[in-house]
């Protein structure tokens, strides 16, 4: 179909991954990736190993879960209540500027009744054309290593990579991004604790196709590990965007006074320009 994401055709498409994580470690509990679209793809990674040095992690991935219970009437009408497990393990890049998650991933896992339902999850900013859907490409380690280092894919490793596609469809859009989806099968839960890395791929309007790295460093161990504190984890977030709030208005004081010099500056040019009239 047309309109449907299809396998990108991986090794032509690296250029295209801008977005390069450089790790923050925050309250000593999590590791949010700082994304830097605008900066040199090596000196990004730079970044994020010496942020990873710091840290004394590699990895940026955390899981939080919450229990609680789901109260309905059952057939009969009758009031019953269900006990609730929810477990996310996710890792987001956040703009260090507008505080925006430029990529997000999360492995869902619901527990009710003895079931378990999970789905990977993908946050994008808006700007989408959502009828393309979008996808991820999960790379093993040696193949990861070709993108870190920006080397070329040749045909053979596309063929590799065809079986580590996962398409996903898109949920929702809100008015900072759109969630993708796609059911955690069990080959696909494989392929993530097995995988270096993935690439997510989507395209913006008017028709760009985008791949956004996410490593998956410590996703294994995120997902099979205890969860950390829900609070901790809220007050580490906080702590972020409190920092990205004020940067911001520190680049807005900037940006004020450059528009100050340079009104000072226009009489200036005016006079010089009217003398040489003369």
């Amino acid at each position: 179909m047309a309109n449907s994401m299809q396998h990108p055709g991986v090794g032509a498409r690296i250029a295209r991954a801008g977005l390069i994580a450089a790790g923050v470690l925050l309250g000593g509990t999590m590791l949010l990736d700082i994304s830097a679209p605008n900066g040199a793809i090596a000196q990004g990674k730079k970044d994020a190993k010496a942020d990873a040095k710091k840290s004394g992690s590699d990895s940026s991935w955390v899981k939080i879960c919450d229990k609680g219970q789901l109260k309905g009437k059952d057939k009969d009408g009758k009031e019953v209540a269900k006990d609730v497990e929810n477990c996310m393990t996710l890792t987001e890049q956040i703009h260090p500027d507008t505080g925006m998650t430029m990529v997000g991933a999360t492995l869902v896992q619901l527990k009710m009744d003895g079931k378990e339902k999970s789905a990977l999850q993908i946050t994008v900013p808006p700007g989408l054309v959502l009828p393309h859907g979008a996808a991820v490409t999960v790379f093993p380690k040696d193949l990861w290593e070709k993108v870190q280092k920006n080397e070329k894919l040749d045909a053979k490793d596309d063929e590799k990579l065809k079986k580590n596609f996962v398409k996903l469809t898109y949920t929702y859009c809100l008015q900072f991004g759109c969630l993708a989806e796609a059911e955690a099968t069990p080959e696909v839960l494989t392929l993530l604790k097995g995988g270096a890395g993935m690439l997510v791929h989507t395209v913006r309007a008017p028709g760009t196709p985008v791949s956004q790295p996410v490593p998956l460093g410590g996703f294994a161990q995120a997902l099979s590990g205890a969860p950390t504190d829900t609070a901790k984890f809220k007050e580490a977030r906080s702590e972020l965007m409190k920092q990205i709030g004020e940067r911001q208005k520190q680049m807005i004081a900037e940006l004020k006074k450059q528009q100050e010099d340079l009104n000072k500056m226009q009489p200036n040019v005016k006079g010089e320009a009217e003398k040489k009239k003369k």
